[in-house]
């Protein structure tokens, strides 16, 4: 119950989080739409957006958290925060270099990124200014990420999760103010956003800043110097960050492949969004928080306390990915209507957009699982194994994504990302078993067929409930009677999953009462 407390704090967090994404990004639809400018931006945006997910999203702490854990537990407090202090300031050297040389390396880097913008040269001049204006947002995640891990390490776990909220109220705020003076030139309105990108990242590192101090974490500001332990760090972060940035890079290949088709980087950016709000809400929250819990086990020799909360994250992983899939899969083209048909986005841009999400959909359990898998071996300071399936998985991702093109267009991306978690899910989980790693018990052996039911059955009921709500999703309705109907359908959906959950006993009633009496 400790595990699920903590899950859901983060969870918590992050569905703040995505909420004002979402905002963000309806706000996006209608100031930019899926026009030149939008795609520019969104493609600007996407290497920043890299290095959000990778660290501040957990593959950096796949490499600190367990050295800082075990640091503190072999030489004391004040040795780990001196670790803390050389890696703050080794890597934020490192990514200032990294930086530096992005932004020469600009035009290269849209190229690799959009090959397609080469056929229209102010687009393509557009993505280079904007990608400029961005690269600073580098170094304040990286400085976000090493704070975040010093409070993940300590189980302090609410901050960091809010974090990337200062994000999006940065970005809606300056949206707002765009939408308010009308008339503003898609141009401008990105450009304007590109710097609002950096004030956001400044104000996560003074948040972060904040709490560590608040919390007596702060690391001392020592001289880099690459002792054992930065070395070892150096050595166990890159394969994680590699491993932890196979699904963007699985993205960068959607997007290069999707460049050559006029909106459709924007049709799959915001399909995307749609499926990272569970992805991130149980997904990325189960893996942030599995992480410490099962190197902290490692360290006291707790085995068989380890298997335990592995299997019961992936009870309650599943428990949430599966209906959300399926919900998602369902409810594509209703979602998207409501929350970002206005503006500038159009009927036609809605049909693409859920066309893509419905697909995303599927490989939604599979992404869920690699954040409940990975930590199994990132606890163990081995970064190697999920590096190397991840990169298999890109293959695959590749070559899926080529070979459907000639079949279904651009909609091969989202297809192609879908294969991919599959395999790299599938192939992770095998290894995890080959190794002894992982023990299925017999309370995840009797609960997983009894969780397939519960999400069966709540498919079955939205899907027979959304065809008697067919008119109230028609052209002629409004935002409200969309969003009502929208609610209605999601809402019963979670009614007969929950029930269903708990009347077949895969969440004990009383065990459950009394966890929410203590919550």
């Amino acid at each position: 119950m400790s595990l699920l407390r903590n899950v859901l704090t983060v969870g918590g967090a992050t569905l703040v989080s995505r909420v004002a994404g979402f905002l963000r990004d309806t706000a996006l639809a209608a100031a930019l739409g899926t026009g030149p400018a939008a795609d520019a931006f969104f493609v600007a945006f996407r290497l920043p957006n890299l290095f959000r997910r990778l660290f501040a999203e957990g593959a950096f702490a796949a490499a600190f958290v367990p050295l800082l854990v075990r640091r503190r537990g072999e030489a004391g407090d004040a040795a780990a925060a001196r670790f803390a202090g050389e890696a703050l300031v080794g890597l934020t050297a490192v990514v200032v270099v990294v930086a530096i040389a992005a932004l020469f390396a600009a035009p290269l880097l849209v190229d690799l990124l959009a090959p397609g913008f080469t056929a229209d040269p102010e687009k393509h001049e557009l993505a280079i200014r904007l990608a400029r204006i961005c690269l600073p947002y580098l170094v304040a995640i990286t400085v976000v990420a090493l704070l975040s891990g010093l409070m993940t390490a300590d189980r302090r776990y609410l901050m960091p999760a809010l974090a990337p909220v200062v994000l999006n109220l940065v970005l809606i705020a300056t949206l707002v103010a765009l939408l308010a003076k009308g008339g503003v030139e898609p141009d401008r309105a990105a450009t304007v956003l590109s710097w609002a990108v950096v004030v956001g990242g400044l104000g996560q590192v003074g948040l972060l800043a904040v709490a560590v101090s608040r919390a007596n974490l702060a690391p001392p500001i020592v001289a880099p110097r690459l002792s054992p332990e930065i070395r070892r760090l150096f050595r166990l972060g890159l394969p994680g960050l590699l491993a932890g940035g196979m699904s963007e890079i699985n993205l960068i290949v959607g997007t290069v492949i999707a460049s050559s088709t006029a909106g459709a980087v924007s049709w799959l950016y915001y399909a995307d969004r749609l499926y990272q709000l569970p992805l991130g809400v149980v997904g990325i929250a189960v893996g942030q928080v599995l992480l410490p819990e099962i190197a902290h086990r490692l360290g006291d020799r707790d085995g068989d306390g380890g298997r335990d909360v592995q299997n019961r994250a992936l009870e309650f992983a599943l428990a949430l990915a599966l209906p959300a899939a399926l919900a998602l899969a369902l409810l594509a083209e209703p979602i998207v209507s409501v929350l970002f048909e206005r503006g500038a986005f159009t009927a036609a841009d809605r049909l693409a957009a859920a066309r893509a999400l419905a697909v995303f959909a599927a490989g939604l359990p599979a992404f869920v699982l690699v954040r409940v898998f990975a930590p199994a071996f990132y606890a163990r300071e081995d970064t190697v194994t999920p590096m190397v399936i991840g990169g298999l998985a890109v293959a695959v991702n590749v070559a899926t994504a080529l070979a459907f093109l000639p079949v279904v267009g651009w909609l091969s991306v989202a297809i192609a990302t879908a294969v991919a978690g599959w395999v790299n899910a599938g192939l992770l989980f095998a290894r995890l078993l080959a190794r002894g790693h992982w023990h299925i018990d017999a309370d995840l052996r009797r609960r997983l067929p009894r969780l397939a039911v519960a999400a069966a059955a709540m498919a079955v009921t939205v899907h027979l409930a959304g065809l008697g709500l067919t008119e109230a999703f028609g052209p002629a309705r409004g935002f409200a009677g969309k969003a009502g109907a929208l609610a209605l359908l999601v809402g019963l959906g979670l009614l007969v999953h929950g029930g269903l959950v708990v009347a077949l006993r895969v969440v004990e009633p009383a065990r459950l009462g009394a966890f929410l009496r203590r919550s």
